[in-house]
């Protein structure tokens, strides 16, 4: 979930209550991750972290899983988020590979099993070499799922053959962090998608998944065909920018990104616009 700032650029509650709201109960998202990377993690304070996901607890707790975000590149910070993430009522926790330092696989052990040991949350791998700067390794992953609380991977490695090993020897589940990725991923044992387009898709990402499941693949494949354009769409430029101009398209204004993000141009609002209307979703 983006998180909604006001136009000084203040964290705005109100509106980020309204929006859980809207991706629960309109688009159909069974969870919501809060100040993920999407939601502007690294430039929102700690403070701020756990007043936004207090505000989504009480807004949407009742009939949505929420997941905080909480990796760091720094192994103490990230147990100091998890700790305040679990005093605000989050369910689960997000942490990313620790980034820019890349450490070794030794050290990725090392973090991931210290927040895990210091948190009685379940705790979601999130595996993204292109923002981290490395992978996770497959025989690190599979070191991990060891561990009681280490229970799901976002996987945005784009690694089928590396992802369909993991799956087949851990009971892991696997989401997919590239939204284009969802079905081969469903066919190699995933169980869904920690989206960034299902801000807007969230209610036919539903449908995807569950034709899939109950073994209509043609219709998943049909649903997969038709959100392409958004699921890929959504990353033309940076995630988050074109996020927070679609919601704006749609009617529902979360603010601006805050620096060094900026906001979309007109003409990668014009892009954005004719990738939703091309996967057959409504936009003003």
């Amino acid at each position: 979930m983006v998180t909604p700032f006001r136009a000084d650029g203040r964290l705005d509650l109100e509106r980020a209550a309204e929006l859980a709201i809207r991706l629960v109960d309109e688009q159909r998202n069974d969870a919501l991750v809060i100040s993920g990377t999407g939601g502007e993690g690294p430039t929102t304070t700690d403070a701020e972290k756990a007043d936004l996901l207090r505000a989504v607890v009480d807004a949407v707790g009742d009939r949505a899983r929420i997941i905080a975000g909480v990796g760091t590149f720094d192994t103490a910070h990230t147990v100091h988020l998890a700790d305040d993430a679990a005093k605000a009522g989050a369910d689960a926790l997000l942490v990313v590979t620790p980034y820019y330092s890349k450490p070794p696989q030794a050290g990725l052990l090392a973090h991931f099993r210290t927040v895990a040991d210091a948190t009685d949350l379940p705790v979601m791998l999130y595996d993204i070499p292109g923002r981290a700067g490395i992978p996770i390794a497959t025989e690190t992953l599979l070191a991990l799922a060891e561990h009681e609380r280490i229970v799901a991977v976002k996987d945005a490695k784009g690694d089928l053959t590396a992802s369909s090993r993991v799956l087949a020897e851990t009971d892991l589940a696997y989401y997919a962090g590239d939204d284009a990725l969802l079905l081969p991923l469903l066919a190699v044992g995933a169980v869904g998608v920690v989206g960034t387009s299902t801000h807007f898709c969230g209610a036919v990402t539903q449908d995807l998944v569950a034709a899939f499941e109950r073994g209509d693949t043609a219709e998943a494949t049909r649903l997969h065909r038709q959100l392409l354009p958004i699921f890929t769409g959504i990353f033309r430029t940076q995630g988050t920018i074109l996020v927070k101009a679609g919601l704006r398209l749609g009617g529902f204004d979360p603010g601006p990104v805050r620096p060094p993000l900026v906001d979309a141009t007109d003409a990668e609002i014009a892009t954005l616009r004719n990738d939703l209307r091309a996967a057959g979703l409504p936009v003003d």
